[in-house]
């Protein structure tokens, strides 16, 4: 058994490492000594935290941590990077669970402890958190009920919240928004009612009011995340990576974890400013996104003129041969097609031949950020051609082709040109300003979100139809 003085020094310790990770994730070529800061900073965390003062249980500790560790391993290497966005999503909800199941037992545990001091009985027979709960003021026994309650309401939103959002993900669940009857009059009532439930509980009312809370809880997270259309998924995820921790940060201070509560905070900031970030690319509110679906009714839509016309991949080869700037927009039908190698093998291809090849990524690329970004730099295609919106958006008018591979809301020019289509307002790649556009997509749906795109109807676009690393690949060999 180690001192507290060693579990603090390593909890120091560990924060750093965890600082230093985030920040070396927002560099390409520094994230992966990143994540080698991150897993040894959560080994520090778990190992000096699994021998601190007043740690037992090992008999099934042990145990537990190693079918998690071989489960981890497993998903690990199973989970392709299509799946990656909803493997996020349904991390989330083991850490928002988890923070349910330690209100829990953080309160039942304050019970035992206060019934054994009212029966003066003492408090030398208590150990670990029930010992820590033993040796508080009312003024902190206060503040672990309004820990609790922050723990247990945070986690079950959470919980249900990222199992919504992985079924959406994962296409199990329908990407349209779905409300009951009486939309979000429900969600009001609901969280009306869990403030009525805490303040019954801060006056010691049973157990039951906890209980309770968390149904209600895990309805608001339910309800709230059903009602919020497909393409604002990675805003949700991301929203919700913040829920996780500031749920993990709740829980940190009902144990006195310092590193829990460092941790919880970093990450409940770092996806607070993501989801910000992200809704400024997007032009969208973010209580709008919380509060609607994206694609809700907006006004009579535009008419398309036009008609989507063909191309085989002899043409486009044509086209590219002969062009000499050309610029790649990849969305997730590159993902889902697992085409990111024969990309970069064409983008090595035309780089060999004396083109001037870049990508153009948009924030909301994917759907999740920086989706698009990992299967490229997977595929080793140099960082430095990789560039983000506003870097090459006012390139496109001086480029000669521009390949768009499984991307729709991103590219749509609707959102500029139709103010009441669902997207009005949104940034977006300029890409019908270059000289020639070919999309390569499966077939003449409209796409993840629902919204149909004009893009795919303007004269100087055509479409390459067919599963995009079929195409790509019989297109490799074209290039001279």
């Amino acid at each position: 058994m180690l001192g507290q003085g060693f579990v603090s020094a390593a909890s120091i310790a560990a924060s750093v490492l965890f600082i230093l990770s985030l920040g070396g994730l927002s560099n390409q070529e520094k994230a992966k000594r990143a994540v080698w800061y991150g897993i040894i900073g959560m080994a520090v965390a778990v190992f000096f935290t699994a021998l601190g003062p007043g740690i037992g249980g090992y008999w099934w500790m042990l145990p537990m941590m190693v079918i998690g560790a071989i489960i981890g391993a497993y998903v690990a290497k199973k989970v392709e990077m299509t799946e990656m966005p909803q493997l996020v999503a349904a991390l989330h909800s083991f850490v928002g669970l988890a923070a349910v199941f330690v209100g829990f037992n953080a309160d039942l545990e304050r019970r035992r402890v206060l019934a054994s001091q009212l029966a003066e009985q003492g408090s030398e027979g208590f150990s670990a958190f029930a010992a820590l709960v033993a040796h508080k003021t009312p003024a902190e026994l206060t503040f672990l009920q309004i820990e609790v309650v922050l723990g247990v309401f945070i986690g079950a939103v959470t919980f249900t919240g990222s199992v919504i959002a992985f079924g959406k993900l994962a296409g199990k669940v329908d990407g349209k928004p779905r409300q009951l009857p009486g939309g979000h009059l429900l969600n009001a009532a609901a969280a009306g009612l869990s403030v009525v439930l805490a303040m019954l509980y801060f006056n010691g009312a049973g157990f039951w009011t906890l209980l309770l809370l968390a149904a209600l809880a895990f309805f608001i997270g339910y309800h709230l995340i059903m009602g919020i259309g497909g393409a604002d998924m990675p805003v949700v995820v991301s929203m919700l990576n913040s829920y996780s921790g500031w749920a993990a940060a709740a829980i940190g201070f009902t144990l006195s974890n310092d590193l829990l509560i460092v941790t919880g905070a970093l990450v409940g900031s770092s996806g607070a400013i993501l989801s910000y970030i992200m809704c400024k690319a997007m032009n969208r509110n973010f209580v709008n996104v919380i509060l609607g679906g994206f694609g809700g009714s907006q006004g009579p839509a535009a008419e398309i003129e036009g008609e989507q016309v063909a191309i085989d991949t002899n043409g486009v080869a044509s086209a590219l041969n002969d062009a000499d700037s050309v610029i790649i927009v990849p969305g997730y039908g590159m993902a889902v097609a697992q085409a990111q190698n024969a990309v970069s093998e064409l983008t090595r291809k035309l780089r060999s031949a004396g083109k001037n090849v870049r990508f153009g990524i948009h924030p909301v690329a994917g759907r999740l950020p920086g989706h698009m970004n990992v299967l490229l730099a997977e595929a080793r295609v140099p960082y430095d051609i990789v560039l983000e919106m506003d870097e090459i958006n006012d390139d496109f008018a001086e480029t000669d082709v521009v390949i768009v591979i499984g991307s729709n809301d991103i590219v749509n020019p609707a959102a500029q040109e139709d103010p009441n289509s669902p997207i009005a307002g949104m940034p977006v790649l300029k890409v019908w300003e270059a000289k020639q556009v070919f999309v390569s997509k499966r077939g003449q749906g409209t796409g993840y979100s629902g919204i149909e795109n004009p893009l795919f109807f303007k004269e100087n676009t055509r479409m390459l139809y067919g599963d995009a690393r079929t195409s790509i690949d019989t297109l490799v060999p074209m290039i001279d």
